[in-house]
């Protein structure tokens, strides 16, 4: 019951990462404002945190807030915040997991600004515009904490198209600098880089492995030889946002089975 009477907004909250720590933050006690530009998957997710047993051991509480909008429209956002902050008096938590891939993985000599321009506008912007707003109402109660979702492709190349692992790698500097910013008022502002997690964002990638029977070789170039969960994810992003990671702030934890923590080149294991 780490996050009892403590408010949280998560992004992203439709599927995938985003629905798993909206089920793990309420399974830990924390009301719930939940953001999504998918309006049908986001009443799905607040379905599931109403039926019996999703949040086992939490008292009850209010429902989940919900709204469609997007993320990259300021204005939009800033409504949002202002009517959470309203509706509950709080916000104690942020989760900034709300992005998109893109979908273009050619070499940047053939890549589409349009398409660089949509994924910073969400993976990027989005980011910024709730920590901008969210923030504002932490520093009332000098009090906060604040985790985005990179990706290993903020690390390293090879996790994703240009677009998408520039937008990750400047998630990754915005943990940094934020953390900087608000550090003064006592917010913590922290990452999380998932590796390959099985979610709607990856599903491509897994059908096609499973239609080609090599299902065995996804995540074999992890040092754990496997591919994530969301729920593992979701663990690492709720350490993050509550207080036993008080003294934590300005990193950028790999969730990511080793991923990054050698060479990784092709051959190297087996």
């Amino acid at each position: 019951m780490r996050f009892h009477d403590k408010v949280a907004i998560v992004t992203g909250a439709a599927s995938g990462i985003g629905r798993a720590i909206a089920l793990r933050l309420a399974q830990e006690g924390a009301t719930l404002a939940l953001v999504d530009r998918n309006e049908s998957g986001l009443a799905a997710t607040v379905s599931a945190l109403m039926e019996p047993g999703a949040a086992a051991g939490r008292q009850a509480g209010p429902q989940p807030w919900s709204r469609a909008l997007d993320i990259a429209d300021e204005q939009s956002v800033a409504e949002a915040v202002r009517e959470v902050a309203e509706s509950f008096g709080r916000i104690d938590v942020l989760c900034n997991n709300a992005g998109i891939s893109g979908g273009d993985y050619s070499a940047v000599t053939e890549n589409d600004l349009a398409i660089w321009h949509q994924v910073l506008n969400v993976n990027l912007f989005g980011a910024v515009n709730f920590t901008k707003h969210a923030a504002r109402v932490m520093r009332e109660r000098q009090d906060g904490a604040i985790v985005n979702t990179a990706s290993v492709a903020g690390i390293r190349s090879g996790a994703g198209g240009n677009a998408y692992s520039a937008s990750k790698a400047a998630v990754i500097n915005l943990t940094m600098t934020s953390a900087c910013d608000l550090g003064q008022w006592h917010i913590r502002v922290n990452a999380v880089c998932p590796g390959l997690i099985e979610t709607g964002m990856t599903a491509g990638v897994f059908q096609r492995a499973r239609e080609a029977g090599k299902e065995d070789r996804l995540g074999s170039r992890c040092e754990l030889r496997r591919y994530g969960h969301p729920q593992e994810v979701a663990s690492a992003v709720a350490f993050l946002a509550s207080e036993d990671a008080s003294y934590i702030t300005g990193q950028a934890l790999a969730v990511d089975g080793g991923n990054t923590a050698s060479l990784n080149l092709p051959g190297m294991k087996v």
